[in-house]
C-alpha cells in the first residue's frame, strides 16, 4: 500500500460489553482498497496506520471485522474526548498505512 490517504465519514458505535471499545467501521470500498494494497498484515489480521480525526492525529491499527466485511478503526476515551465525540455521531476520518511501522514490525517478527 503506498501512503494514500484515505478519507471518509463513519458513525462511531460501541462494543457490546461492560467496557465496550468505541470504533468507527470503514466504508466496504476503502477497506477493499487497503486489503487488496496491504499484503501481509501483523497479529490478529492488523494493520497500522496513522489516523487524523479533526485536530487529533495519532497512530493505531485497523482490525478485520468479519460481521461487516470491512476493517474497524479503534477509537480511544481520548480521542473522542479531545473531539468532542459520542457514540451515535459521524465521525470525518483520514487515514493512510503506517509503512514505517509495517516495515518494523516484519523485521522483529
Amino acid at each position: 500500500m503506498d501512503k494514500s490517504t484515505y478519507e471518509f465519514s463513519s458513525e462511531l458505535w460501541r462494543h457490546p460489553g461492560e467496557a465496550g471499545w468505541c470504533f468507527v467501521t470503514l466504508p466496504e470500498d476503502i477497506a477493499d482498497d487497503i486489503d487488496a494494497a496491504v499484503g501481509v498484515r501483523a497479529g490478529f489480521g492488523s494493520i497500522p496506520v496513522v489516523v487524523s480525526v479533526g485536530a487529533t492525529s495519532w497512530k493505531t491499527s485497523l482490525f478485520p471485522d468479519s460481521s461487516s466485511d470491512s476493517f474497524v478503526l479503534p477509537m480511544k476515551k481520548a480521542i473522542r474526548e479531545a473531539q468532542q465525540l459520542e457514540v451515535g455521531e459521524t465521525v470525518s476520518v483520514q487515514l493512510r498505512h503506517d509503512t514505517d511501522r509495517a516495515a518494523q514490525e516484519k523485521r522483529s517478527s
